[in-house]
């Protein structure tokens, strides 16, 4: 057990997309030193993410302690309602209470820069720096003084992964510009801004893993080296972190998500379309709008599916006393789904809402969650005419290897599994503020 005494100061460093087993290999064939001493200084869990496994979904269930039914966030994109017309979630979106919120009204000073679905930056006390969804620069931040502060200082919000498909090498060079101009902006503001709770966010490590994963696990390949060097940039950035936080201060560590390499990415509309169960006005449609009135079901990325239910889809077809045979035969074609080269089962389970989402938000969520096995990312596009290929892409995200690290800590959860939203109660634990009774998560502290 740890002896620790904790001056109620938290700092949360969030690495987007590393996974557990990553770093617990790569500790073991004597890489990235800082972060294997931080480890022997505390304990390390792995921890599962989100279905779907989005980083918008699963830091937004990290921030407030809860399930999408609650806070609203089920996916990269939604519906409109009363449409078929897609648009991205944003802050704007989050119908609950984060836990800056809540430490801002106890009169706690925080600082919280990056983190996904912080964009546009909510009011707190102290700063917010929001997330790679910013569109325009001069509203990066709260209070706004930070924004021209950040353009000052060339502050770059993320990397350009069109670069990817274009050029491997010059887009990991934009990473690494990302990363750094991230890592001296932390420092800065670390040092000049009085904090209760500091919390950045590196999305690089994400960004990087889905065009390199291959690289991770195949030592052998062009980049493998490239790849090593920018993780240990991370490690490199883990110590000089350490080094200065007082040793009262809490220190967590954690990702949102594991990463796998990517077999095919898989167009689950297209698969509907050749059982019959989607249906479209036009031989090639371009967005759903051109959707069949006589369709059953269709998807949004990563495989959460929809009935066409009547009242509800604007061309909606099926009446709600056939609902759940509607989901039943959309199960059924979902788990028949095999990759046709090779035989194996694409769908390793199908989720009705109702099993991970409650709230009041809840009529909001998808009727199905489609889980692959890994290797199989889905995607939604119903322009595709083929329903797999395989592309630059080389990662993508799994649910059950994300990471957690807690200094001088023990994490106290023997029995029942960590998930990202525990975080939210923990970290109000270690602050010694009152946990909301109606967060999802436990505190494992």
């Amino acid at each position: 057990m740890f002896k620790h005494k904790s001056n109620g100061r938290v700092f949360v460093l969030s690495i987007d997309g590393v996974p557990y087993d990553f770093m617990q290999q790569q500790t073991a064939r004597g890489r990235f030193p800082n972060f294997k001493r931080l480890v022997q200084s505390g304990s390390l869990r792995r921890m599962n993410s989100v279905h779907p496994c989005i980083s918008s979904v699963a830091w937004s269930s990290y921030m407030t302690g809860k399930n999408p039914g609650k806070h609203n966030i089920f996916g990269f994109v939604e519906k409109k309602r009363g449409s078929y017309d897609l648009f991205v979630p944003t802050s704007r979106n989050m119908k609950s209470e984060t836990i800056w919120e809540i430490m801002s009204r106890a009169g706690k000073r925080v600082f919280v820069m990056n983190v996904p679905l912080t964009y546009p930056p909510r009011k707190v006390n102290g700063v917010m720096i929001g997330c790679f969804l910013c569109t325009q620069f001069d509203k990066l931040a709260y209070p706004p003084r930070v924004a021209k502060e950040l353009k000052r200082m060339r502050y770059k919000i993320d990397a350009d992964t069109s670069l990817a498909r274009a050029d491997l090498e010059e887009y990991l060079e934009d990473c690494k510009r990302t990363l750094e101009k991230r890592i001296e902006v932390m420092f800065h503001y670390m040092k000049r801004e009085p904090w209760d709770f500091f919390h950045c966010h590196f999305m690089e490590t994400d960004r990087v893993n889905h065009f390199f994963w291959e690289c991770a696990e195949k030592d052998e390949l062009k980049h493998a080296r490239t790849f090593r060097a920018f993780y240990q940039r991370i490690d490199d950035m883990l110590g000089e972190v350490e080094s200065k936080l007082d040793a009262d201060c809490e220190f967590i560590v954690l990702s949102d998500h594991g990463f796998c390499s990517i077999k095919k990415e898989i167009y689950l509309n297209r698969y509907l379309v050749e059982t019959g169960l989607l249906k479209f006005k036009i031989k090639r449609p371009k967005t759903l709008a051109d959707i069949h009135p006589e369709a059953l079901g269709y998807s949004l990325i990563p495989g959460r599916v929809f009935v066409n239910l009547r009242g509800r889809e604007p061309l909606g077809s099926v009446p709600i006393e056939q609902y759940e045979t509607a989901r039943e035969k959309l199960t059924t074609a979902l788990l028949e789904f095999k990759d046709a080269e090779t035989g194996a089962p694409i769908i390793r389970e199908v989720l009705k809402r109702e099993q991970i989402y409650a709230g009041p938000h809840y009529e909001a969520a998808a009727d199905l969650i489609a889980v692959p096995h890994d290797g199989y990312d889905l995607k939604g596009d119903v322009r595709k005419e083929i329903y797999s290929e395989k592309t630059a892409l080389a990662g993508m995200h799994t649910f059950d290897d994300a990471l957690l690290f807690l200094r001088h800590r023990e994490i106290q959860r023997a029995h029942n599994e960590l998930w990202i939203g525990d975080l939210a109660p923990t970290i109000l634990k270690m602050m010694n503020l009152p946990i909301p009774g109606d967060m999802d998560g436990v505190a494992v502290v």
